[in-house]
């Protein structure tokens, strides 16, 4: 007896979309990761420990080694914060790949927050891992006060949260409206 054979047919396009994740994303952090571990490696070439120079006014490019997380918090410890901060880093990390797996790609804001924290926490993890700190280097200033110096990995991770809030912000102001 012959057997029937059932025939894959393919998927609708719908049923594609739902499955194509967050993930796609992946690229956006990818290529600031490049372009972080690219600029420190610059600095780290060109510069020597706390040269600065000013690119504009309110700017410096200043080579500072940051032992500690945001600001500088807990960068006199001794060293145990590496290890803390790497641990930190690299758990966040893991959960935003799978909020980016499990989101469908439409959520375009909350994939793009996800993807810019991940380039963020993985740049600054490979200089931890690597040097035992954060290369820093971009130093904003107003007449005598300066932002603490941060780099392209800080930036992401800024740009990151401040989109997060964004997203849940008008998230909620839509809800009422539904």
């Amino acid at each position: 007896m012959a057997r029937e054979r059932s025939v894959a047919l393919p998927k609708s396009t719908v049923e594609l979309k739902k499955r194509v994740s967050g993930l796609r994303f992946l690229w956006l952090t990818f290529i600031l990761i490049v372009l972080d571990q690219f600029t420190k490696q610059w600095v780290i070439r060109v510069f020597d420990l706390y040269e600065s120079i000013e690119v504009m006014p309110y700017l410096n490019l200043t080579y500072v080694r940051n032992m500690g997380a945001a600001f500088s918090f807990l960068s006199d410890q001794g060293g145990w914060q590496r290890w803390l901060f790497t641990f930190f880093a690299i758990a966040i990390s893991v959960v935003l790949l799978i909020w980016l797996r499990r989101n469908p790609v439409n959520l375009w804001r909350q994939n793009t927050a996800f993807a810019l924290i991940l380039a963020g926490a993985i740049g600054n993890v490979i200089d931890r891992i690597m040097y035992g700190y954060v290369i820093d280097f971009l130093d904003v200033y107003v007449n005598d006060w300066h932002w603490p110096a941060f780099n392209v990995a800080d930036m992401a991770i800024t740009l990151g949260a401040v989109l997060m809030l964004l997203e849940a912000f008008f998230e909620q102001r839509q809800e009422p409206q539904a």
